[in-house]
């Protein structure tokens, strides 16, 4: 099969090598897919950063989800047999043309699904299903701030948080994405390079203040927006994007690590506020019957034409480090797809 490589840290134009590799064998409970395409994540730019540690040593292939066909079937598998076009969450080992996951993290879609729309569906997807959907209600008229909105999760809970009936606050950085955030229905877009989010948050909510934070950016963003929630509030945190690389990494890291504060169990619990993490890849570790619900449930929402990924960029796979290189610019929207 042929593999894309992370061989080295720093710039995406020198950290990937294309090679062939032994096609892997499916395991007990796993199925293999022939990979027709892999969405990115921004957790793939920080690992190419040397920034996330799940990610494995180096040489490395990286990926989180593939869409493609079942071309093998482990022992113990019922739910396949073959040749079924699948979504599927990979637990790394992505970009490449075969590709093994645990049969539970497969969800079959229809030959019409748009390879893009399909990428979206395993990581962006099952993480904002879970966060709207499967571990927090939403109620019709709740105030709910989501930063990153025109992002590949950020569009994805616009639309399930606007579904379930809230008043939609969102954050992006130039003038097209808050465009794009209004075509979606958000309420109120916020540019976070022209205002302050808090600011602006208070200015519309008074002392009100908000029923749910979507985070993604982490640090101090968490901290101020922890101060926004009313009571009963929560803020769910699902990222790291303000943690980039840059010279003395090391004080860099250390100073991102102290922007988020002490948040202390007492004042949460004084003012009945919550702070939640969510990692997807612990869930589909040690919770694979919560990865295959959400799986099957955002795939159910996009069939029903309810739910509607955003394909901001669709690339070759010879041109991974153009797709890693818009990711990391920060001008994308919604979902990154790279195609075989």
């Amino acid at each position: 099969m042929k593999a894309i490589y992370l061989v080295k840290t720093g710039d995406a134009h020198a950290a990937f090598e294309q090679r062939e590799a032994a096609d892997p064998s499916p395991g007990a409970g796993e199925v293999r897919i022939a990979v027709e395409a892999f969405g990115l994540n921004y957790a793939d730019v920080s690992a190419r950063h040397g920034l996330y540690q799940d990610a494995p040593p180096m040489p490395s292939v990286l990926g989180y989800e593939v869409v493609g066909r079942v071309d093998a079937v482990g022992a113990g598998v019922t739910a396949f047999t073959g040749g079924e076009r699948v979504a599927a969450l990979t637990r790394f080992g992505g970009y490449a043309t075969r590709a093994v996951t645990d049969a539970r993290a497969a969800v079959v879609i229809p030959e019409s699904m748009d390879v893009g729309v399909a990428a979206a569906l395993p990581t962006q997807g099952c993480t904002a299903y879970y966060m709207a959907i499967d571990s927090i209600h939403l109620h019709e008229g709740d105030h709910v701030l989501i930063h990153a909105a025109a992002g590949g999760v950020g569009t994805l809970l616009v639309q399930m948080c606007l579904r379930a009936g809230c008043v939609v606050y969102g954050t992006a950085g130039s003038a097209g994405k808050l465009d794009l955030l209004r075509q979606l229905g958000v309420h109120h877009p916020i540019n976070y390079r022209s205002s302050d989010f808090a600011t602006e948050i208070r200015r519309l909510r008074g002392d009100a203040g908000l029923d749910v934070i979507y985070d993604s950016i982490g640090g101090a963003s968490v901290r101020r927006g922890i101060q926004l929630l009313g009571a009963g509030g929560k803020i769910v945190c699902f990222g790291a994007a303000s943690h980039e690389a840059g010279p003395l990494q090391p004080l860099r890291s250390i100073a991102f690590v102290a922007s988020w504060g002490l948040p202390h169990p007492i004042p949460l619990l004084m003012r009945s506020r919550s702070l939640m993490g969510v990692n997807m890849l612990r869930i589909s570790d040690e919770r694979p019957e919560v990865l295959a619900r959400c799986m099957r449930g955002v795939a159910d929402l996009a069939l029903a034409g309810d739910l509607t990924p955003i394909v901001g960029g669709r690339f070759a796979a010879a041109d991974i480090a153009k797709a890693h290189a818009l990711l990391e610019s920060r001008d994308s929207t919604g979902k990154i797809v790279v195609t075989w």
